[in-house]
């Protein structure tokens, strides 16, 4: 008989425009009378009062904001972590931005009550403890980062989520105003991050009904405000907040594939940002995704996106090596690519020849 997993999920969302006013109400009753709520929010709204106006800080909360220049290290979780612990009780983590900012908050959530390094749990179920209370509030939407059960970081020698049953937040808010504004690039990468999710899961070997269902619907509505519209609006806001829910949850019992292996590398060697290193890898991805790969460069051209090239021309050997070791070493991912024989078909020359077309 097969025993198959038995995922969690996020077991409280709420969803509508203005929905964070509710935060205060929501948050309340994990309170306890002498301990503090950590907000870890994106350091882009470090100076928008209005936008600081709407999250419910009391006298003894700790608001940190987080600089999501370079993708979330295990180093910087650690001293946010050891910072934190030295004042009191915590009593829980909300994360407010993009989907670094949200796996850097379910990450601290969890090292709270965890000793030694994040690096330590880089992996699958290596958690012991369930963290302190932790919502997630996107500001972004694509990465499906507010529904995952990891939490994506960089390590010393590799870049690699803690993935976990305890790593889901325990709220999540969707509110489509808070994305209302993302830049056009921006946004463009992140939701680009949900269309090769789906690609991804719908043509992996792991694929099943439960993924499908949840894949085919972000595809669909991916395809619908970057294919068949012609304006951004309130309605392309609300379709994507859902397709980056959706994109999260067609992973949960299926898998990513070769491009987000290989931007892993990108991210691991260059500092190359998630969204837009999939952007990157995917465009040359022909031989394996050929239709999606279609798609995609029909989205480039529509929406006047310019994609970075040459970003691997200046490696050394030594850098090389690294960045395909890391690309290499995600073989979960390459499974659900190109099956459980995929080392005969995917080497190492191979992986650097793509990227070498990078």
């Amino acid at each position: 008989m097969t025993n198959y997993r038995n995922f969690p999920m996020v077991p409280r969302i709420i969803y509508g425009r203005e929905s964070i006013s509710q935060l205060d109400t929501i948050i309340s009753a994990k309170r306890t009378d002498d301990g503090k709520m950590v907000f870890l929010v994106d350091y882009f709204f470090e100076n928008n009062t209005e936008f600081l106006k709407q999250i419910p800080i009391k006298a003894n909360d700790i608001l940190e904001f987080i600089d999501v220049t370079h993708e979330p290290k295990t180093s910087y979780v650690d001293e946010i972590r050891d910072n934190l612990v030295k004042k009191g009780t915590i009593d829980g983590v909300i994360g407010i931005g993009g989907g670094s900012v949200l796996d850097m908050a379910k990450a601290v959530a969890l090292m709270i009550t965890n000793e030694g390094s994040s690096s330590d749990y880089q992996g699958w179920d290596l958690i012991k403890n369930a963290g302190v209370y932790h919502v997630g509030i996107p500001t972004l939407s694509g990465t499906g980062a507010e529904v995952s059960r990891t939490a994506v970081l960089t390590g010393p020698t590799k870049k690699l989520g803690l993935n976990s049953d305890f790593t889901p937040f325990d709220q999540v808010v969707l509110d489509p105003n808070l994305i209302k504004d993302v830049p056009v690039n921006q946004r463009f990468y992140t939701a680009m991050d949900c269309y090769i999710h789906c690609i991804e899961s719908l043509t992996g070997h792991f694929l099943n009904a439960f993924s499908r269902s949840y894949g085919e619907k972000a595809l669909e509505l991916c395809q619908d405000i970057y294919l068949k519209k012609d304006v951004w609006d309130n309605d392309s806001d609300e379709k994507l907040m859902m397709a980056s829910w959706h994109g999260g949850m067609s992973i949960a019992y299926s898998q990513v594939g070769i491009a987000h292996a290989l931007s892993y590398g990108l991210s691991f060697m260059l500092g190359t940002k998630h969204g837009i290193g999939n952007c990157i890898v995917f465009d040359h991805l022909e031989e394996y995704y050929p239709e999606g790969v279609r798609e995609f460069k029909e989205m480039v051209k529509k929406h006047a996106i310019d994609l970075p090239k040459g970003i691997t021309k200046d490696l050394t050997e030594e850098q090389w090596e690294t960045m395909i070791n890391v690309a290499y070493g995600m073989e979960p991912l390459w499974q659900n690519a190109l099956g459980p024989d995929w080392k005969n078909s995917m080497t190492k020359e191979k992986i650097r020849a793509l990227y070498e077309k990078m």
